[in-house]
């Protein structure tokens, strides 16, 4: 005669109707954070955006001093001059394209910062009313086991 083994579907179903859980609250979370994550990789890709532009007007900007710089002068000296025009000139386009790369890198700290910060504090809100929720079931099943009791 075979051991008949114990099944524990109705055990573990008892089990977890013991134990409540708040799917919608779950389900709350979940959209908070797919949120979240939309307006991060909004403030991520405009970043992206940005910068790519920046650096096609740079690349552009670059070319256009290179023609001046290679078309054929007379003297020997306007080598000389169109060589230091074009170095000047892409120092001074590197000192203006890395100030509004700057420029991108703070506006995207800022508003990640605000995101951040936001989903903080809405966290905080949703944490405050869960603990509330939870301290009055305990509360409501505690006075209901003590009449029982009685």
């Amino acid at each position: 005669m075979a051991a008949k083994t114990q099944d524990f579907t109705a055990i573990f179903k008892d089990m977890t109707g013991a134990f409540p859980v708040d799917t919608k609250a779950m389900e709350e979370q979940f959209k908070n954070q797919t949120a979240l994550a939309e307006k991060m990789s909004a403030v991520a890709l405009d970043a992206a955006g940005k910068s790519a532009e920046l650096s096609a007007k740079w690349t552009k900007d670059t070319i256009a001093k290179m023609e001046k710089m290679s078309t054929a002068k007379t003297e020997p000296a306007d080598y000389a001059k169109a060589m230091t025009d074009f170095a000047s000139a892409s120092a001074e386009s590197a000192a203006e394209h890395m100030s509004a790369f700057a420029e991108i890198a703070k506006k995207v700290q800022t508003q990640t910062m605000e995101l951040v910060l936001a989903a903080g504090k809405d966290m905080s809100e949703d944490m405050t009313a869960a603990a509330k929720k939870a301290t009055d079931e305990v509360t409501a099943a505690a006075k209901k086991a003590t009449a029982a009791a009685k």
